[in-house]
């Protein structure tokens, strides 16, 4: 269902994204913002949930030298992705599942946009252990993504602002349509759940650097060293 559902909406993914995010311009540029490496430095970053490779773009527009991965259940949006970085040798592809495993290797940043609030919580929780385990010491997770408010007042103002924004994007009703009908297979959890999940998985300095309303940029680091203290995961 998953691959299917993404694969429905490759084409018009990046033509929409700055209509359909009111905050898109700030949301994605943070995650860029949040990694704590040297533009000059040969990074090697891992994009879950990859998409048409808008936040690859992104880091590679600020890390010229990064080494990007790029990984989606969905095969049109890596063919989209793979359009994006003809002749770019930095990145690689991979069509693949992240809620069930990740590439083999080791990187300095895990980053992902869009993506994680498609899987079940349990899901989440098992993904952030498995990403603490790919990181480098030092490295760090980041993830800009849907979060649920923390009460039901709360989301009822969410859900309220950004239909808001949909039906003054000027978007047409076939579109809106589209989106509302993916919506219903969002699976956010609150931003306090997924705080306490990267500290559960051995994340230190854990953070929210960035909220507007449902959209939400957090993060977490791996210690420099190895010796990391952490329950078993779940």
């Amino acid at each position: 269902m998953a691959a299917k559902l993404f694969d429905d909406m490759a084409r018009d993914y990046d033509r929409h994204r700055k209509r359909v995010i009111p905050c898109f311009t700030h949301f994605y540029r943070m995650v860029v913002e949040m990694i704590p490496y040297s533009p000059a430095d040969g990074l090697e970053v891992l994009d879950l949930g990859a998409g048409t490779g808008l936040v690859s773009a992104f880091v590679l527009g600020a890390f010229p030298g990064a080494a990007v991965v790029d990984i989606d259940v969905s095969e049109k949006m890596i063919e989209k992705a793979r359009e994006r970085f003809a002749g770019n040798g930095r990145v690689r592809f991979c069509i693949m599942d992240y809620s069930q495993s990740l590439p083999e290797g080791r990187y300095h940043a895990v980053v992902s946009g869009m993506s994680v609030h498609h899987l079940e919580d349990g899901d989440k929780r098992r993904l952030f252990h498995r990403i603490f385990d790919v990181l480098h010491p030092g490295g760090v997770f980041i993830n800009a993504d849907l979060v649920r408010g923390p009460t039901a007042n709360s989301e009822a103002l969410y859900q309220e602002k950004w239909r808001k924004h949909l039906a003054g994007s000027g978007l047409s009703e076939r579109t809106l349509g589209a989106i509302f009908s993916r919506m219903a297979f969002d699976k956010p959890a609150t931003l306090d759940d997924q705080l306490g999940w990267l500290r559960e998985a051995g994340f230190s300095d854990v953070d929210c650097c960035y909220k507007h309303f449902n959209f939400s940029v957090y993060s977490g680091r791996k210690q420099p060293h190895e010796a990391v203290s952490r329950p078993s995961e779940v």
